[in-house]
């Protein structure tokens, strides 16, 4: 692609016009992750589905740093976010504030991503985990419910970046008002 196209050309809005659009009502939460190739990878995606937050709660890297923007292509600037101590207080804080909070998570009573649409869906968060060992058992407790992407290979995991861009995708479809018709 021809990087001296404008902005208007590929039918995108400015940083501006960015800003100031109505976002998707969906809050990705990062727990502890660790690489931070994966959360820049996170603020890319979260841009390109125009969502209302990120928060990055843990040991989860913060910008700016030279390998989150490597990946987030300068998406910490246009994608709003803040650091928080723990997964935990964030889901109370945000569930008292009228979200729905869904662990993304392999466990024992998941409800599928395809079958998102039987969930009540009007803002969302959605908690993705450490790249080893998942979304705390705790934290996994506070949710309303836990949502799987089904798998159909020997491995059964995916990178949490991957997961991030699939579920969002999802949720997309139900809550950007963008893509109602």
């Amino acid at each position: 692609m021809n990087k001296k196209r404008k902005l208007w050309e590929l039918n995108r809005p400015t940083p501006e016009a960015y800003a100031e659009q109505v976002k998707t009502p969906i809050v990705v939460l990062l727990d502890d992750i660790r690489s931070f190739e994966n959360v820049g990878a996170v603020f890319r995606t979260a841009d390109s589905f125009s969502i209302e937050h990120v928060v990055l709660c843990g040991i989860t890297p913060v910008p700016p740093h030279r390998e989150i923007h490597k990946t987030a292509l300068g998406a910490t600037e246009s994608v709003s976010w803040r650091h928080a101590s723990t997964a935990l207080e964030v889901v109370a804080e945000l569930k008292s504030q009228g979200y729905s909070v869904y662990a993304i998570e392999q466990a024992a009573k998941t409800k599928h991503l395809h079958r998102i649409h039987q969930l009540p869906l009007e803002k969302v968060v959605l908690v993705f985990g450490n790249e080893v060992h998942g979304v705390q058992q705790a934290v996994v407790d506070k949710c309303d419910g836990v949502i799987e992407i089904p798998q159909f290979g020997t491995k059964h995991s995916l990178n949490v970046s991957v997961c991030v861009g699939i579920t969002l995708w999802e949720f997309s479809k139900y809550l950007n008002p963008q893509l109602r018709d």
